[in-house]
């Protein structure tokens, strides 16, 4: 039996080297949506994951993941309580 090879859409919210947040699809050269807080961004990206049942990955000021989140049916779903 085959795998499925389409991977979920991955949203990352991600420090901007001009301070801004921006929330961007992998693959994509261009965010989505540049903002000024990284909860703004985290909305934003939260929003398209569960239009496009994917998971959004939010990076910390230091460029290391903070937290992860999967909105669509996760076929390995987490363990950890953190929502």
């Amino acid at each position: 039996m085959a795998k499925n090879s389409q991977k979920p859409n991955t949203q990352r919210v991600t420090r901007r080297p001009d301070g801004k947040w921006q929330h961007k699809a992998d693959g994509n050269q261009r965010a989505t949506r540049i903002t000024d807080t990284q909860q703004q961004a985290w909305d934003s990206a939260i929003q398209v994951a569960i239009n496009q049942q994917g998971e959004v990955v939010v990076h910390g000021m230091d460029g290391k993941i903070r937290s992860k989140d999967s909105y669509g049916s996760d076929p390995n779903p987490p363990k950890d309580k953190e929502h």
